[in-house]
């Protein structure tokens, strides 16, 4: 009796067994632990953040994001930030028009040659006014108008500052071919030049212009170019700007919404007295300018802003209208329509 109660016990056991193995639950993988069979009830995972690669460069236009770069801030719906930063214009065109970056701050003449090449692109906001200085050895230029026979180290050739440079000698009766000998090089080969020299005159941005002065201290400023272009024109001299690509713009609104509030909160906190010693570590750790104590000299110089909406529209378009009147390829031969501007 015993070994028959045993043996039904066993065979229910077995018909357990298979009862389970011929039914399995909708949607749950193999009884063997293999993956590959049908998991389409199963729990999905979180599908990956967006990352928002954001370009800024070495010098006054990367300044404002130095305090975002340090938070590595959240870009809505758990997307973060990307940052590079670049020594040249070319290098961040290149990246926009490529699509390797979404987010820009570059300088404004550079965003209306973008646009007018391939329309792919929308200004966001101004960050830059004014950040050019003329230096000199010496006391003999205290105007543009002295400035006549004498040679100018300048950086920036193709950009804002020769641009803005050749505006301020014709507004002021100077030809810029004939009475001055302007000889274009980079920001670190003007230093050389003006280190060396007894009586050298250049052009040059903060903090380069900072730098400058650091390294030598006979080197005084003589001109505060921002101040020498109210003086001949209407409009504001608006040199930076963030840009977006449209693509981005389009399927991202919301991230590019985020990044401006904290683009904006980046650089109120850079131009906050309080915050200077922290923000220029901030620029001096992601290479905007060569160490701390430059930046720190540099930073309530860099003249930044965050100007966004018609305002900025205003300011952009009066800045251009003078750059087209002197040299309509500044800005790539026209000034950019209402599609330029982001608006909402």
């Amino acid at each position: 009796m015993k070994k028959r109660t045993l043996a039904l016990l066993l065979c229910a056991v077995m018909m357990l067994g298979l009862a389970a193995c011929g039914k399995e639950p909708a949607g749950s993988g193999s009884a063997s632990g293999d993956l590959s069979g049908d998991v389409s009830g199963a729990v999905s995972t979180p599908a990956p953040e967006t990352v928002v690669n954001v370009m800024a460069m070495t010098g006054p236009t990367g300044v404002g994001a130095a305090k975002l770069m340090a938070d590595s801030a959240a870009a809505g719906d758990g997307a973060t930030y990307n940052f590079s930063v670049v020594a040249a214009n070319d290098e961040v065109g290149a990246a926009l028009a490529k699509g390797e970056v979404d987010i820009a701050c570059i300088a404004t003449p550079v965003a209306a040659n973008l646009y007018n090449k391939t329309g792919n692109l929308t200004v966001l906001a101004v960050n830059t006014l004014g950040v050019l200085y003329i230096m000199e050895k010496g006391n003999t230029v205290t105007d543009v108008a002295s400035l006549r026979g004498k040679t100018i180290y300048a950086t920036g050739q193709g950009a804002n500052p020769e641009f803005v440079l050749n505006h301020l000698l014709t507004s002021n009766g100077l030809d810029p071919a004939t009475d001055v000998d302007i000889q274009w090089m980079t920001a670190q080969e003007v230093t050389a030049k003006m280190v060396q020299s007894t009586d050298g005159v250049c052009l040059l941005p903060v903090p380069a212009a900072t730098a400058l002065m650091v390294k030598d201290s006979t080197v005084r400023e003589a001109l505060n170019v921002g101040t020498e272009w109210d003086k001949v024109s209407q409009s504001p001299l608006v040199m930076g700007c963030a840009v977006v690509r449209n693509a981005f713009l389009q399927e991202h609104p919301e991230l590019v919404e985020q990044f401006l509030a904290d683009y904006e909160a980046s650089i109120n906190y850079m131009t906050d007295e309080a915050n200077l010693a922290a923000g220029a570590e901030y620029v001096a750790q992601f290479g905007i300018a060569a160490n701390a104590a430059i930046a720190a000299k540099a930073i309530p110089q860099c003249n930044l802003v965050f100007i966004s909406g018609t305002e900025m529209r205003d300011a952009i378009q009066s800045y251009y209208e003078v750059l087209f009147e002197a040299n309509p390829a500044s800005i790539g031969g026209g000034i950019p329509d209402d599609g330029f501007y982001y608006i909402p």
